[in-house]
């Protein structure tokens, strides 16, 4: 299999190309060779490679600064995965792509399906929708993700920064009004794995580890892990302004994907303790 990797210097594109190797051949352009914002690139470059995979781990992930970089959000996250999924129509070809939970309006406490009206509330969460929405409507077959709050032992994410943070603050005043599940690049990289090699059925999956924390929560359980002694103290949203609007209810329901796939999921507390071990160990 000819697999086409794209965003491999990001948390994801890093965990896939691990895990998808066993797979085929992979092709991983970094930004230097190959410009995302750029449509005629993109263009040339399929042409040239023939890709019978295209697993999108390419995003603009910078959801405060979509706000102001509206244009470069958009190609990234709604034109780029439009022009993939035409492709992969015309080329009878698969296409795999990243969204997120933040498509949906983050109200109530019921976690969200896949069937549920969407709203997004943010710039981000607009062009994450389009991309879905072109992908959808292309008649390509594909596998779009949705996950929340992803990090990892790489990049920069809300673990590292609160570790960081650890080392010059005693005190920290964290969102508790925010409720989700902490997603690791890593199983996303996973599950998409097995659902390549499974021949998962063409549709949108949500993926997110099991339970569901605030971003106080999250922080507490990262400093308890990791032996740090800061305190911290629960504020609500409207407490720590931000230029992009964030959704509190960022809960996804799975049982779609693990009924498709015959698994069950990991704690999200099991996942963020392997996280940080091979985050401190590196």
């Amino acid at each position: 299999m000819n697999i086409l990797l794209l965003g491999i210097t990001g948390q994801v594109g890093f965990e896939l190309h691990r895990t998808l190797s066993p797979l085929g051949t992979i092709t991983a352009p970094g930004r230097d060779e190959l410009n995302l914002l750029n449509e005629q690139a993109v263009t040339n470059y399929l042409a040239v490679k023939k890709p019978d995979l295209i697993v999108n781990g390419a995003a603009w992930t910078a959801v405060d600064a979509a706000e102001v970089h509206q244009s470069e959000a958009w190609r990234l996250n709604a034109g780029l995965p439009e022009q993939l999924a035409a492709y992969t129509k015309a080329n009878n070809a698969r296409l795999v792509h990243y969204s997120s939970d933040y498509v949906y309006p983050g109200t109530g406490e019921t976690p969200w399906q896949e069937t549920n009206p969407t709203g997004p509330v943010s710039h981000y969460g607009k062009t994450k929708l389009n991309g879905d929405r072109a992908i959808e409507k292309s008649g390509a077959d594909y596998l779009i993700f949705r996950s929340s709050w992803v990090y990892s032992a790489r990049g920069n994410n809300f673990m590292k920064t609160m570790l960081r943070l650890a080392e010059s603050k005693t005190e920290l005043n964290i969102v508790a009004d925010q409720i989700g599940a902490p997603t690791p690049a890593r199983l996303i990289a996973q599950i998409t794995t097995l659902a390549i090699h499974s021949k998962l059925e063409t549709g949108l999956y949500h993926l997110a580890p099991e339970g569901e924390t605030s971003w106080h929560g999250f922080a507490k359980e990262i400093f308890g892990l990791a032996g740090k002694n800061t305190k911290t103290y629960p504020i609500p949203t409207s407490d720590y302004p931000t230029p992009a609007k964030r959704p509190l209810n960022s809960r996804v329901d799975m049982s779609k994907l693990k009924n498709a796939l015959n698994v069950e999921l990991p704690h999200w507390q099991s996942q963020l303790a392997l996280t940080l071990r091979e985050y401190l160990e590196t």
